[in-house]
């Protein structure tokens, strides 16, 4: 019943699971081996609905409310049973340092077996953090004709069990297992048994952190029924209404259709709305959890809620206030109402500062969680080798410093040349003499004395943890720094040795075995990992090269993205990835922590995108789409424009009124982009 979505790193949760079974003969309840069911026919997904068939035959249908779910089991007429099999103690299990594990639980049966609830204890996991419990009730809508809980030996729920441990029934009605606080625990369950009229059976089940109460009273509430395609209606209508009808895009297109909605739905899978679920502290304000990570979403992800949906992004981050007030540390990587794993800076800090200088209220509050070697960044401007991920550190903490200047204008103008001029520190690592594909200059791997570790800019080994870099090389980091752009051209050589090595980075065939992550394509451009996010669109700081921008938008879409299975190039990252797709399709890219857009090429023709619940307005009209993807001739707000960004006032004008960008199109490119190039605040030259 909990699950995630489209996450990077080790799974997470699968909890609380239900696996139909027309046999006995042969499975052992304690070796998931022995009765998992592959699915064996193609999936069938829309929002709200889920189906699929397994090895056994039986049909299985899903659909959910917010803390609900339904699920109908069709068995074939010759299954020689109708078994519900409920493990409390299996989990989706994962790898390295990344386990999570069944701790301990309870779970109970109703006299006549058709109800069911309980708690289950669960520990690590990818995000770390401590024990969590999560609770549930469930129900069934036939009586079953034996019901049994059973307990036995803890296996392992990956490896299969060649001890042959069997399990222990007992005709008691409740039953617990387990050992606090250990993860080799005894496993408990149920085997709920049908008669064999039971062709087609239902189970629904509720979710709570807070009480086995409340996972009760959410069933009722949310799912007082049995009809299942009531329930996926429910689901569609809200999605719609909530999310979907945000943006209307208008295309003959089917392709290009799903390929927009389906990256919206993505979009708005996490971060969690647990509001009033939270088991830790009561509060007036909302509750949201799974962040996975800020580091991958504050990029597109959140400037997307902040243009369409800003009420929910002030409810993030109030959350993200409220759990600093608690615990004193801001999210970075979030699970399971656990602050844990850390990617890269406190990009907690590039959230709010987005927030803060596109005028949603209250975002005023930060800290510093997960900048490992800050000791390094006080002392030095950077992060030395002496530490992991010395040089995507250095990059992460210039923008987070730069993100507090932001907000420091408006909150405390005393400290903002403090954090400007830290955010420069990353100047201090440019290494001038080192060459590599005949460019000189590029971050490096600096030591507190100002000496250089040996390394390759193309190159940076595992990419992990331990690296020089975190899911980039040298060469992409050296062009993440859109606080600055200035500076970065300058020391790469001015515009036109500049322009140059941007071109190279999409070079195919450039791209090393030791580019880790990569792979998706032959460039150095890594269109699957968020250091290149912004990458292909750098060209807007460039007059008049706006057309290669919004030339590289359409390509890279169209190599790398589709409506299948491998649709998106890498781990969607909690909504990174498609959410970069949505910005690309209609035709803009924010720079975050700035509020400012670079102006790229729209896919549609029309699209109205609807501004929060203000009932503002932004209408994007693209003419000429058929003639080629370069931009002719731009109007914002019926004036006619000459630079290649915009800035938030411009499309989200705060006295309310609609806004409108109006595109030419053509088949080749013209300098249309002759204006002020976007501009560079955390200029800063040290």
């Amino acid at each position: 019943m909990l699950h995630e979505s489209g996450t990077g790193g080790a799974p997470t949760y699968g909890l609380i699971p239900q696996m139909p079974l027309t046999t006995l003969e042969g499975v052992n309840l304690l070796d998931n081996i022995t009765y998992m069911q592959p699915r064996t026919s193609p999936d069938e997904a829309s929002v709200g609905y889920y189906k699929t068939q397994l090895q056994n035959g039986v049909k299985v249908e899903m659909s959910a409310s917010t803390h609900a779910g339904i699920m109908r089991y069709s068995f074939p007429q010759s299954a020689d049973g109708r078994h519900i099999l409920i493990d409390l103690s299996h989990f989706i299990p994962s790898a390295g340092k990344k386990e999570q594990w069944y701790s301990n639980g309870e779970l109970e049966i109703s006299e006549d077996g058709t109800s069911y609830s309980g708690y289950g204890v669960y520990r690590e996991g990818w995000g770390w953090g401590g024990d969590y419990r999560v609770y549930f009730c469930g129900k069934f809508d036939a009586r079953p004709s034996a019901a049994r809980l059973f307990s036995g030996k803890a296996t392992d729920p990956y490896w299969p069990n060649t001890t042959d441990v069997r399990p222990t029934f007992t005709n008691a009605t409740s039953i617990r297992g387990g050992t606090v606080g250990y993860q080799y625990a005894d496993r408990i369950g149920a085997l709920f048994s049908f008669p064999p009229n039971s062709s087609v059976l239902a189970s629904k089940v509720g979710i709570s952190w807070v009480s086995e109460d409340k996972a009760c009273q959410f069933l009722r509430e949310e799912i007082p029924h049995w009809n299942l395609e009531k329930v996926q209606q429910a689901a569609k209508d809200r999605w719609n209404s909530e999310v979907l009808s945000k943006i209307d895009v208008q295309t003959n297109n089917r392709t290009q259709l799903e390929m927009f909605y389906t990256a919206m739905y993505h979009s708005h899978l996490m971060p969690s709305d647990r509001t009033g679920e939270n088991p830790y502290w009561e509060s007036e304000e909302p509750y949201y959890d799974d962040f996975y990570t800020l580091w991958d979403t504050f990029r597109t992800l959140h400037p997307l809620l902040t243009l369409i949906e800003p009420e929910r992004q002030v409810d993030i981050v109030r959350a993200m206030i409220d759990i600093w007030r608690h615990e004193r540390f801001m999210p970075e990587g979030r699970s399971h109402n656990h602050n844990g794993r850390v990617q890269g800076g406190s990009n907690s800090d590039n959230v709010l500062a987005d927030a803060y200088v596109k005028g949603l209220k209250d975002p005023s509050g930060s800290t510093k969680e997960g900048r490992g070697g800050l000791q390094d960044w006080k002392k030095y401007g950077y992060v030395t080798p002496d530490r992991g991920r010395c040089l995507s550190k250095t990059v992460d903490y210039a923008l987070n410093d730069f993100s507090l200047s932001q907000v420091a204008r408006g909150q405390a103008p005393e400290d903002v040349a403090v954090y400007l001029n830290r955010s420069a520190g990353w100047q201090k690592t440019w290494s001038h003499n080192t060459m590599s594909l005949n460019f000189t200059g590029f971050l490096a791997p600096t030591y507190g004395n100002g000496s250089i570790k040996e390394y390759d800019p193309l190159s940076c080994g595992a990419c992990d943890w331990q690296s020089i870099s975190y899911e980039g090389v040298p060469w992409e980091y050296s062009w993440s720094l859109p606080h600055d752009m200035e500076t970065v051209i300058t020391l790469m050589g001015g515009l036109d040795m500049a322009e140059k090595r941007l071109d190279t980075m999409f070079i195919p065939g450039l791209t090393q075995s030791t580019q880790g992550g990569n792979s998706a394509g032959t460039t150095i451009f890594n269109p699957g990992n968020e250091p290149s996010f912004m990458t292909p669109f750098l060209y807007n700081y460039w007059p008049r090269r706006q057309h290669k921008s919004a030339k590289l938008s359409r390509d890279l879409v169209d190599q790398y993205y589709n409506n299948g299975r491998s649709g998106i190039p890498g781990n969607d990252d909690a909504g990174a990835m498609s959410s970069w797709l949505v910005w690309n399709m209609i035709g803009l890219y924010p720079v975050a922590t700035q509020p400012m857009y670079l102006i790229l090429a729209p896919r549609f023709g029309s699209i109205t995108m609807t501004l929060g619940d203000s009932g503002a307005v932004l209408r994007i009209k693209a003419n000429g789409l058929e003639n080629g993807p370069y931009v002719q001739r731009l109007k914002v707000n019926g004036k006619l424009w000459d630079k290649s960004w915009v800035s938030h006032e411009d499309i989200a004008r705060n006295d309310g009124r609609d806004s409108m960008l109006e595109f030419e199109m053509g088949g080749k490119p013209v300098p249309w982009d002759s204006g002020e190039v976007p501009p560079s605040p955390g200029h800063v030259t040290i």
